[in-house]
């Protein structure tokens, strides 16, 4: 995740109704019970060290900061209106792969989920706990994005949420600054506890380790999947997202989703395991309605 950068570019638009996909999520339910639950690639159990921070504080600190982001946002004439084309692309592939959501947190189900669009030249999205999501503009314009491209990306943010390692990566922190132990955890949350209401400040600039990337992409990429939208479009990304690298030396967005030829590989590797799927969901979209 990062900071909001000052190249913006929308005029200004007036305070928006909150964008609701519990609707699209109710409407697409039957196409989530449709698909078997059996996830086709494994990537383990989430960390147990999330269970340091309590989800509902966190997800409450995240609303707060996402909201003050947006704030920001639309203060400098920056924050997209809801008619704006791009964000009406970026919230139709949300709706597709929200309703896969719970099957990797159930949680997910009870979410506020958000889309949102911001106007900058850094490339760069992130989906905050609880579901709120922001792309910049810069993605999509200087990567030149697909639809199948963007769900990749968009899949691969909402996977980091989904398997909450914002809430396992505070915890390990505070749990070294503090000395707590998970035994203590039994006793009350102590310190930790006095301390979630400052973790909101946080989430926008922490660094996700290698293996959570590696997890994100991969739940991502079945996320993406199930949604219809093709799985080769992983690697086309990241393909991309390697040249824009190589040609604007260095990204942003590469500081805290660290690329190579290992990563492409990990992906085309797993294409295979999650096609049926994609074939699945394409077939199912074309089958006339009764």
């Amino acid at each position: 995740m990062c900071l909001l950068c000052n190249a913006f570019r929308f005029a200004p638009s007036a305070p928006s109704a909150p964008w609701s996909a519990r609707r699209a999520f109710v409407l697409a339910s039957a196409a989530a019970a449709a698909a078997p639950a059996l996830a086709q690639i494994d990537v383990g159990p989430p960390s147990g060290m999330r269970a340091l921070v309590p989800a509902e504080a966190l997800e409450s600190a995240a609303t707060q900061q996402y909201s003050e982001l947006l704030a920001q946002a639309r203060a400098k004439r920056a924050l997209a209106p809801d008619n704006h084309p791009q964000l009406l692309r970026l919230r139709a592939i949300a709706r597709r792969l929200i309703p896969f959501a719970p099957q990797w947190n159930p949680r997910a189900a009870q979410w506020r989920w958000e889309v949102n669009l911001i106007g900058s030249k850094q490339i760069n999205a992130f989906c905050m706990p609880g579901g709120k999501i922001a792309f910049f503009t810069g993605i999509l314009d200087q990567l030149r994005l697909t639809d199948d491209e963007a769900a990749m990306v968009m899949g691969h943010e909402m996977a980091h949420a989904l398997r909450e390692h914002a809430r396992a990566q505070l915890a390990k922190t505070r749990a070294t600054s503090i000395g707590l132990t998970l035994g203590a955890q039994l006793l009350g949350l102590g310190e930790l506890g006095n301390t979630v209401a400052d973790l909101g400040t946080k989430l926008l600039s922490l660094k996700f380790s290698r293996a959570d990337e590696s997890e994100a992409d991969l739940v991502g990429l079945e996320l993406g999947a199930r949604a219809g939208y093709d799985p080769h479009a992983a690697v086309t990304l990241w393909q991309k997202m390697n040249q824009v690298s190589a040609s604007a030396g260095g990204l942003e967005f590469l500081s805290t989703h660290p690329s190579g030829p290992e990563r492409i590989q990990t992906l085309e590797q797993n294409v295979p395991r999650v096609e049926g799927l994609y074939l699945g969901a394409r077939a199912g979209a074309a089958a006339p309605q009764r």
